[in-house]
């Protein structure tokens, strides 16, 4: 982590190229990578962003995704990313900060995240916090780290607890503790995403729905889409799906496959 170049050295540019990316009304779509070859190939694809997918992270350590184990390795993989793609814009799944002490999140992120964001959520280990928690932590950060895009994530839906009331409660909080975004991740009908849009004065991010597409979330006014875990495992089925033809005597399936060649070459 040496070589980073630490988050309050960040260009004022790259930080204020992220933030132009959120447009109420045109989302654009945030990959979010697992290790160095996941993110070049997103990049290559044309994303002006990559993000990462702690889910992803979590996996490949075999750790319990949102439950403070992955610092390490996120701190890594956000090292080996920025050093290896330093043009690319790049944001963080943050967890709720790994600490409870926001002076303890912020030194955290001045040592080890060189981004140009983060996601930091109001849930540890699936359970909700109060919104006090994530208010405090959101004040430290943007003091220490002003230009931070600071994605404030509201766990309410994600965690079952589908009450657009305390959403938008926790909402106003976040806002007033100078959050920069509103992540409100789940399973929400087009209705209830165009009520919380309507309601915050900042860009909200979704979630990619097997429900919804870009231009259903544009027009309730959804600035950004992150894709999550599920490009991780939408790679990790693909395998499994490819093994199991392999046991059931087929021939290898290589049609859309990339090469080694190609792949071996994301190094380079």
């Amino acid at each position: 982590m040496s070589d980073q170049i630490p988050a309050s050295e960040r260009q004022p540019s790259r930080s204020q190229s992220f933030h132009r990316l959120h447009r109420p009304g045109a989302p654009f779509v945030l990959p979010c990578a697992w290790d160095v070859a996941s993110a070049r190939l997103f990049a290559e694809a044309g994303h002006p962003a990559v993000g990462t997918t702690s889910l992803g992270v979590a996996a490949g350590i075999g750790a319990a995704d949102e439950d403070r184990e992955t610092l390490t390795a996120m701190a890594d993989l956000i090292g080996n990313i920025s050093r290896t793609l330093p043009e690319v814009l790049l944001t963080c799944d943050f967890e709720d900060g790994y600490s409870d002490d926001p002076a303890a999140v912020v030194a955290t992120l001045q040592q080890g995240f060189a981004v140009d964001g983060i996601n930091i959520e109001d849930a540890t280990g699936g359970c909700l916090s109060e919104p006090a928690a994530l208010a405090a932590k959101v004040s430290a950060i943007k003091d220490a780290l002003p230009g931070l895009f600071v994605n404030a994530r509201i766990d309410t839906y994600w965690t079952g607890q589908d009450s657009l009331g305390d959403t938008l409660e926790r909402m106003r909080r976040y806002v007033d503790s100078g959050a920069d975004g509103i992540f409100v991740p789940g399973d929400l009908d087009l209705e209830t995403t165009g009520r919380i849009v309507d309601s915050c004065p900042l860009p909200v991010n979704v979630l990619a729905s097997p429900r919804f597409s870009r231009d259903q979330f544009a027009e309730v006014g959804v600035a950004r889409i992150s894709t999550g875990s599920l490009l991780y495992r939408a790679a990790i089925s693909a395998a499994v799906q490819s093994l199991s033809g392999l046991s059931e005597d087929r021939p290898a399936q290589t049609a859309n496959v990339l090469s080694y060649r190609t792949v071996s070459e994301l190094g380079d």
